[in-house]
C-alpha cells in the first residue's frame, strides 16, 4: 500500500480553508454592515467602527493574497491585461477604501502626471496590490496618503506616499528579500511586498518585468511604494 497518496496536499487544504475564511468574511462584513444601517446615526460614527472596517479590508487583503500565492504556485493565477483608463483606477481604488478613511479622519489624495490617460494592465491583480499597499499606508498615515501615477521611461509608475514614519531602515537594506520573516513588533511577515513583486513581475513587455521599490521620502515624507509597469 502506497502511504504517500493517503493525505491531501497540505497546500490545496490551506488554499480551500482561506476560500472558505474568504466567504465567511463577505458574509460578516455584509451582517456588520446591515447592522450598522439600523443604528442612530450618532452610534454609526465611534473609532471602534473604524477600527471595525479597518480590520475587515485588512483581513480580506491578506485572503486574497493567500489565495494568489496558491495560484501562483499551482501556475492558476490568470493574467488577463488590457487597456484602463488611470483615473477611473485611482478612484475605484480609493472608493474601496472611503469608509476608512472617514474613520481614520485621513485626507487621500491623488494626482496623474502623464499625458496618456491609459495604461495597460491586469486591472484584478494590480487592484489586489494596490489595495493592499493603501490599507498599510492607511494603517501608518498620520493624516494624509497620496496615490500618484507618472511615467518614467516607458514604464508605468503607481505609487502610494504616506506621512508616517516610513519603512523601519532593516526593510529598505533587505527589499531585494521580500519575505523577511514574522516581526513580532510589527506582526509584519513581508509576503505583502513578496505578492506584490510577484504580481509586478507577471506584467512584461519587450523582455523588461515590472518590479517594486520601497522607500522614505516622497512629497508626504513618509513610506513610499512604488510599482513599476512596463
Amino acid at each position: 500500500m502506497n502511504h504517500d497518496n493517503q493525505g491531501l496536499d497540505f497546500s490545496t487544504v490551506i488554499a480551500s480553508t482561506v476560500h472558505d475564511m474568504k466567504n465567511s468574511l463577505a458574509a460578516l462584513t455584509q451582517a456588520h454592515g446591515q447592522w450598522l444601517a439600523r443604528l442612530p446615526e450618532a452610534m454609526r460614527e465611534g473609532s471602534e467602527q473604524g477600527v471595525i472596517e479597518h480590520e475587515f479590508t485588512h483581513l480580506n487583503g491578506m485572503l486574497v493574497q493567500l489565495l494568489g500565492l496558491y495560484k501562483l504556485g499551482v501556475n492558476q493565477l490568470p493574467m488577463c491585461p488590457d487597456y484602463h483608463e488611470l483615473d477611473d483606477f485611482i478612484e475605484a481604488q480609493l472608493a474601496a477604501h472611503q469608509a476608512v478613511l472617514k474613520h481614520r479622519d485621513l485626507l487621500a489624495t491623488w494626482r496623474i502626471d502623464t499625458p496618456n490617460p491609459l495604461g495597460f494592465f491586469d486591472r484584478e491583480l494590480v487592484a489586489s496590490v494596490v489595495s493592499n499597499m493603501l490599507d498599510n499606508a492607511i494603517r501608518h498615515a498620520g493624516h494624509t496618503v497620496l496615490i500618484g501615477i507618472e511615467e518614467q521611461g516607458e514604464q508605468l509608475v503607481i505609487s502610494i506616499n504616506d506621512d508616517g514614519p516610513g519603512y523601519p531602515q532593516v526593510m529598505l537594506e533587505r527589499q531585494q528579500d521580500y519575505v523577511q520573516g514574522i516581526d513580532y513588533r510589527s506582526g509584519s511577515t513581508g509576503l505583502g511586498l513578496y505578492f506584490a513583486a510577484r504580481i509586478a513581475g507577471l506584467h512584461e513587455r519587450n523582455g523588461v518585468k515590472g518590479r517594486i521599490e520601497i522607500g522614505n521620502g516622497g512629497a508626504l515624507g513618509g513610506g513610499l511604494f512604488r510599482f513599476y509597469l512596463p
